[in-house]
């Protein structure tokens, strides 16, 4: 119909194919000009563990995980040193880095170092696994927390269940898997070289510029996909354990707890001992928390922690009550026996270690029997002052006893009396002394 217009719509148009055509090759050029997936970009983040597998070391490693991932990092690569660890704290780790989008390359290093316990599975997950010549990995065996003995079925059980998990990282790395779960239920340990003739290990390598070199051009598997490591020329940055990392993960020392948990009862005896003194009840009040925190992060068996209790109880106790040396002997064996108790693991590196262990009770013990002879001596001590500090002490008479009269002593005139007779002159010895009055005797000779 004339004068009546036509709705536009672009597609309808001859301009509309021209427009798809366009929008089309730009998303092309976009698709085109987007960089692969690879780790050529950005720096080289390197971390460095020289301790037990905690807490605060998987704190540690997991913020320095994110870290990478955050600012662009090409790569992470852990430079490990370990005895082993907690269970809890290694799983950590390797959930930290199987979840990482950044390639997580774990190196055993430098020579003379170990991947050992715990430090075997974190060592199978990562993406690219090194050694340095000189070190060794294997002893996988499984530590959990709560203390005490297993009995053999549970510890079937926690073995089992560390051997599927090895088994399962060294199939998902492409690692060897006999390896692996004979690292577990055997405490097999080979050295660098052989972990390579093994397949345990991707490379050996005597250094992380080395390292860098062996890598470069290697495709890993992430959780955001395969990435090509492309690391020629990448600055190096280490990021250190702070302060903070270091103080706690010093505090993590199953020895340093040790000798905190104790400084906190001395502190807290000597508060209560002498009240109002306030520095030993404060100083000792912060060690028991430092240590409490210490614990925590340990495998602690709280049958150790209540002996040590029963042991100070008894050495206060013996300081009070005389029991002759019973109450002393009772609580050495116990603060012995807590002592050996307190952080029960298979694994030495979670132990207090016997250096620690005979000085602290011999210390402890000897000073609570130093206080208890001196507490005894003080007891026993004949009185030097009142009436009774008279008892045993020479008189001599001044008017004639018979049987009653008065005698000098210490610049004083007192009443005496005597079943015997004296005279005024006589030296006399103090028996007894009865409300105002002396019972003396004749001096022995």
């Amino acid at each position: 119909m004339k004068g009546k217009r036509k709705k536009f719509c672009p597609l309808s148009t001859s301009r509309g194919p021209r427009l798809v055509s366009v929008f089309v090759l730009l998303l092309g050029l976009g698709l085109v000009l987007v960089p692969s997936p690879d780790a050529s970009k950005g720096y080289i983040l390197q971390l460095t563990v020289k301790s037990t597998i905690n807490p605060v070391i998987s704190d540690y490693i997991d913020n320095g995980v994110k870290e990478a991932a955050s600012s662009g990092a090409a790569c992470v690569i852990l430079e490990l040193d370990t005895p082993g660890g907690l269970d809890t704290a290694m799983r950590d780790i390797v959930q930290s880095i199987l979840n990482s989008p950044v390639p997580v390359i774990v190196y055993v290093a430098p020579s003379g170092a170990r991947a050992a316990s715990a430090g075997v599975l974190i060592t199978i997950a990562a993406h690219v696994a090194a050694m340095a010549p000189g070190t060794n990995i294997g002893a996988a065996h499984p530590v959990g927390l709560g203390g005490g003995k297993m009995d053999e079925t549970m510890l079937k059980k926690v073995e089992n269940d560390a051997a599927a998990y090895a088994k399962s990282l060294a199939e998902q790395r492409g690692r060897n898997v006999e390896w692996a779960v004979n690292a577990v239920r055997e405490s097999e340990s080979v050295s660098a070289q052989k972990a390579l003739e093994l397949k345990v290990i991707d490379l050996v390598a005597s250094s992380v510029s080395e390292l860098i070199e062996k890598v470069e051009g290697r495709e890993v598997e992430t959780v955001w996909g395969k990435r090509t490591l492309a690391l020629k020329d990448l600055p190096v940055r280490k990021s250190e354990m702070g302060w903070r990392y270091r103080v706690l993960d010093t505090l993590s020392n199953p020895n340093i707890a040790y000798i905190l948990m104790m400084l906190g009862f001395y502190g807290l005896f000597f508060e209560l001992s002498n009240p109002g003194v306030i520095f030993p009840g404060v100083f000792g009040a912060i060690c028991l928390i430092l240590a409490f925190f210490a614990l925590q992060t340990l495998p602690v068996n709280y049958a150790g922690v209540l002996l040590i209790l029963l042991a100070i109880i008894m050495f206060i106790a013996e300081i009070k009550v005389v029991s002759y040396g019973v109450l002393s002997l009772g609580g050495v064996v116990a603060l012995l026996l807590g002592s050996l108790m307190l952080i029960e693991s298979p694994d030495p590196a979670l132990r207090v270690s016997w250096y620690v262990i005979v000085p602290m009770v011999a210390t402890t013990a000897g000073f609570f029997l130093f206080a208890m002879s001196f507490a005894l001596r003080a007891q026993m001590r004949q009185p030097t002052t009142g009436q009774e500090g008279l008892i045993g002490k020479r008189a001599r008479v001044v008017n004639p006893i018979k049987p009653e009269g008065k005698v000098f002593v210490h610049g004083e005139y007192w009443n005496a009396q005597s079943e015997d007779e004296f005279e005024p002159g006589d030296t006399v010895e103090i028996v007894s002394v009865s409300e105002l009055t002396l019972r003396v005797k004749r001096v022995s000779k």
